[in-house]
């Protein structure tokens, strides 16, 4: 065998491993940028990235919930549930299973009674949410680092911790975003 066959696979290996830490520094750099434009703490961030990746795997891993579609977000230790379930027992199951959650402050059961959302629906749902957040960062009335949005089967959940008259502003200018059916405010107004 060659020198330049031996060598090649040591090299291709070296190089897979430096894809790695491409992939780390990239998403540490976007976790990051985040993390400046965040209102939130860098703790209470991560207390949220833990409540979301505890209660998601909780429900992933309850058989319930097979047939349906539920999420779990988490907005400054509030946990807003999300998505679709064939009954009003599961809805309620559903805010069971992770109510022991540590750090858990409130939950905020939005579960719709009805069947999964269709893929086109939650590609709906994104573009919702993009033209969203487009309208709020070119309101000069709204600090849009201040709100998460999420929209789920073309409902618009807004979170976050804003003044009085930002979360007047958001509800308004998302009401008036075309496809959004339904504004439903979970913010916490600051005093």
């Amino acid at each position: 065998m060659s020198l330049s066959k031996a060598v090649f696979p040591v090299i291709f290996i070296g190089l897979l491993s430096l894809q790695g830490c491409a992939a780390v520094a990239v998403g540490a750099a976007a976790v990051g940028i985040s993390s400046a434009t965040d209102p939130r703490t860098i703790g209470t961030q991560v207390d949220d990235q833990t409540i979301e990746m505890k209660t998601n795997a909780k429900l992933g891993n309850d058989e319930q919930f097979k047939d349906s579609r539920v999420s779990a977000i988490s907005y400054d230790t509030n946990v807003l549930l999300v998505g679709q379930v064939p009954s009003e027992a599961l809805r309620r199951r559903a805010e069971d299973v992770i109510k022991d959650t540590n750090g858990i402050n409130k939950i905020f059961n939005q579960l719709r009674i009805g069947s999964k959302a269709s893929t086109a629906v939650r590609a709906g749902d994104s573009w919702i949410t993009s033209k969203v957040k487009l309208k709020f960062a070119n309101n000069k009335s709204i600090d849009a680092s201040n709100i998460k949005v999420v929209t789920e089967n073309a409902e618009v959940f807004l979170l976050g911790h804003v003044s009085q008259t930002e979360a007047d502003t958001a509800v308004d200018v998302t009401r008036n975003v075309n496809g959004v059916e339904r504004v439903i405010k979970a913010l916490t107004i600051k005093r």
